[in-house]
């Protein structure tokens, strides 16, 4: 199955989950057809995303952290990749707000190139949409690389890497809010690795 229908299901369901005079079954099978996997996904997905927006909406909403100090945990390189830009912003989503904090780091004649990002959504169904992956589990290798799910640390983790091109990306889910991925291009798994722990996770994990 793969990951990218995963994240449509997620999102299909979440957008499904808005629309009344519909069963879940029927709800499950369209986002089912829409995202071309198995109806039980879809309705495991819809469960699951049902389940986190009531969690919210019982706690009342949370509000995401300034994008600015998520710019500020934005390491000045990257694994000894010097930074380029700085970026960051709070954007409204279906009436939820969505934190986000970009960074790029390139070298003289940007062969090697990652970017960062810190995504604060608030522990919303935004996030479902965002981190499918944090629901499932992956392994599947190929000649060219591989593609899977794990923890990097205390956290649930999503990596894949395609050993031809040498691009590839890893992200971590933090409190059910939190993600933060490293892309990387003309780089190694290694170095993509080590420019995501550069961030301090522990102290974003802390941010209210």
């Amino acid at each position: 199955m793969k990951l990218h229908y995963i994240a449509v299901a997620f999102a299909s369901a979440a957008l499904l989950m808005s629309c009344g005079g519909k069963s879940d079954e029927e709800k499950a099978a369209e986002a089912a057809e829409e995202a071309k996997v198995s109806v039980s996904d879809a309705m495991s997905a819809m469960k699951k995303v049902a389940e986190q927006a009531g969690e919210s909406q019982k706690n009342g909403p949370i509000e995401t952290v300034d994008f600015r100090a998520l710019k500020e945990l934005l390491p000045a390189d990257a694994d000894g990749l010097p930074r380029k830009e700085a970026s960051g912003e709070k954007t409204g989503v279906i009436g939820f707000k969505i934190s986000t904090a970009n960074g790029e780091y390139a070298n003289a004649d940007n062969s090697e190139h990652i970017e960062l990002s810190i995504v604060d959504a608030g522990g919303t169904v935004a996030m479902m949409g965002m981190a499918a992956w944090s629901m499932i589990d992956v392994d599947k290798e190929t000649e060219n690389g591989y593609e899977k799910t794990g923890k990097m640390g205390d956290y649930k983790s999503y990596e894949k890497y395609d050993n031809s091109n040498k691009d590839g990306e890893i992200a971590v889910l933090i409190k059910n809010r939190f993600i933060v991925t490293a892309k990387g291009r003309g780089v190694s798994m290694d170095k993509i690795k080590a420019s995501l722990e550069d961030i301090d996770l522990d102290k974003l994990a802390g941010m209210e």
